[in-house]
């Protein structure tokens, strides 16, 4: 199950999506690549955590010049993952 974690303060977004097979691992991996593409602002850090249970965690962050479209892109993400319920 893919599931995904928003947090955002003042000039930072994160949005990190958990999932566990490596299926899941690679459709997370080609829906943010191909999501992000269609965007000038890039992400300042893009990295993957491994977690307990064997899940890992694939982490996109957006720092200052990008905080409206942050969100933008990270619907589209959710959207494109399924994701219904983010916490």
């Amino acid at each position: 199950m893919i599931d995904a974690e928003f947090r955002s303060e003042e000039r930072f977004a994160r949005l990190s999506i958990a999932y566990e097979t490596e299926e899941e691992k690679k459709s997370v991996n080609s829906h943010v690549d191909s999501i992000i593409a269609k965007y000038e602002c890039k992400p300042e850090e893009i990295y993957t955590t491994k977690v307990s249970n064997g899940k890992e965690v694939l982490v996109i962050e957006f720092h200052d010049s990008c905080d409206r479209e942050a969100g933008e892109v990270f619907e589209d993400i959710m959207k494109s993952l399924n994701i219904t319920n983010c916490s």
